[in-house]
């Protein structure tokens, strides 16, 4: 796909399937959807939202589970004003907090429960609710708000989309991605991996994501391919589904992948009834191990290609390239229409190999947060976007992360990435999942510790063991705490701060 020929507002992308053509299936209800009826759908639902006084710009919330209302709710409201997309598992203060940061106008839920959501919205936000009947018919049920405005078709600049950062380093702050960087973003990827109208792509991330919106969802709809859409990620129906619809590709985080893994073991070798069609597989959103990578492609026959995105880049900057180019285990891949380059502490560029700041910069960037001067003037040096990542490029071009910056331990003064602890102890067959992390430390400053998920009995003593004849010794942890689970985001991060945080109190209390 040439840039020339890539649409510059989410309406114009939904032109590029024919109107008979399978758009979106609903594996539950077994029932499909056709480009014609999507667009219909969407223009109908965009002039109910602007009959009931939504315009550009005005911000409208939604809060509702995958499926057909959230995504034609989420096109409706980026067509008539702008989508805020919500996590439905916020709790009350959550949605309070957000709502009133977005300024939101409406928002949507579905009909019945979001009892969080409905006591937050109170009077701040009238309640729109939308649903879906067995035909696919997207219903909304809305109330005037205003003097309805007419109308109009949105244009490149408008934003469409309005997103937080996970805010794991202070106040979230808002991402606003306008048409043109989402459609841009999804030609990307589509161009990256070779989508076209045969694709049929598995969405198991969350539409109030990036990573479900736009790797696997818009990508494909700018292609003219088909989007299976669960409700939710089912291990146990995955393989069904993607046999019954002819499933070509799918994106996930590590964990999806692990757990898809984990029910992958055959004696005899024999890959998955629905795996046939695979022309690869896509990560992305949280490191994937080497070993997973590997294990991966065994089990289910097909490349698996990582790839780097956030949300301020209207997520995809890097991916590792569809065969017969290399793919490199431990690396996010190439740039993807997104210029990547390495700085140091003082903003210089540096030479290949050196690692330092991750920056980037593209038509896929945004130019900056909204209405934050101060979070602009720290996250921009001379036109770069600060990513906030360490990482390095190799002589091909491809970028190896090794952490967020904030989270390097400083022990007595040599400072590393606390993924290189990860990785070792993911090397060791018991353990499943494993992160490590800093902590105070009266002669040191900072010590090494970790926690760690296993897949069968091993003991804490044998861990450090295992760390130590492979790390160098300011290096290996000192403590692993061994548990049942690992908090994480809504898109499968492992939210490091909070188990340092979480383990730093308990050895206080101890």
């Amino acid at each position: 796909m040439e840039t020339s020929t890539t649409p510059t507002t989410l309406l114009e992308l939904l032109d590029a399937g024919p109107a008979s053509k399978t758009a979106v299936v609903l594996p539950e209800q077994r029932v499909e959807i056709s480009y014609g009826a999507l667009r219909a759908q969407v223009r109908g639902l965009a002039d109910q939202l602007t009959d009931a006084g939504v315009s550009r710009g005005d911000r409208v919330g939604i809060a509702l589970p995958n499926g057909l209302p959230m995504l034609v709710s989420f096109l409706a409201a980026a067509v008539a004003g702008t989508a805020a997309p919500l996590n439905p598992a916020y709790r009350e203060d959550e949605f309070r907090f957000y709502l009133e940061d977005t300024a939101a106008r409406v928002l949507i839920l579905p009909p019945n429960g979001a009892e969080e959501a409905r006591r937050a919205a109170g009077d701040r936000a009238p309640i729109f609710t939308a649903d879906v009947d067995a035909t696919g018919m997207v219903h909304l049920v809305a109330q005037t708000l205003r003097a309805a405005p007419a109308f109009s078709p949105p244009v490149s600049d408008d934003v469409a989309l309005v997103l937080h950062t996970s805010g794991s380093t202070g106040r979230p702050k808002r991402v606003p991605l306008s048409h043109a960087d989402m459609t841009m973003s999804a030609a990307n990827i589509a161009r990256c991996y070779a989508l076209g109208p045969d694709d049929v792509a598995m969405c198991v991330m969350p539409l109030f994501h990036v990573h479900g919106l736009m790797a696997s969802t818009l990508a494909t709809l700018l292609t003219g391919g088909t989007v299976i859409l669960p409700a939710r990620f089912n291990p146990l129906s995955f393989w069904r589904v993607a046999r019954d619809y002819g499933m070509t590709w799918f994106s996930a985080v590590p964990t999806i992948h692990q757990l898809l893994l984990a029910r992958a073991a055959d004696p005899t070798g024999r890959r998955p009834a629905g795996s046939e069609k695979l022309r690869f597989i896509r990560s992305c959103s949280a490191a994937l191990p080497p070993r997973v990578m590997r294990a991966l492609e065994t089990a289910f026959g097909a490349p698996v290609l990582e790839a780097y995105g956030m949300t301020e880049a209207a997520h995809q900057l890097a991916s590792n390239p569809l065969p017969p180019a290399a793919r490199k285990p431990g690396s996010v891949g190439r740039g993807t229409n997104v210029e990547i380059s390495i700085v140091d502490a003082h903003g210089r560029h540096l030479p290949t190999g050196k690692r330092g700041e991750v920056v980037i910069r593209g038509s896929s960037v945004i130019r900056g947060y909204e209405n934050n001067p101060e979070a602009n003037a720290a996250a921009f040096v001379d036109g770069w976007f600060r990513t906030g990542d360490q990482g390095c490029l190799d002589a091909d071009g491809y970028l190896t992360l090794v952490g967020r910056i904030k989270e390097l331990i400083n022990r007595g003064g040599e400072k590393f990435s606390p993924r290189e602890i990860d990785e070792t102890l993911l090397a060791h067959p018991a353990v499943a999942e494993a992160v490590a992390f800093g902590v105070p430390h009266a002669t040191w400053g900072e010590e090494v510790a970790a926690a760690v998920v296993v897949r069968e009995p091993v003991s804490e003593a044998v861990l450090l063991a295992y760390c130590s004849e492979r790390l160098a010794d300011f290096k290996r942890p000192k403590q692993i705490h061994i548990t049942d689970t690992l908090p994480r985001t809504a898109t499968g991060k492992i939210q490091r701060g909070a188990i340092a945080k979480s383990f730093r109190h308990k050895a206080k209390a101890s």
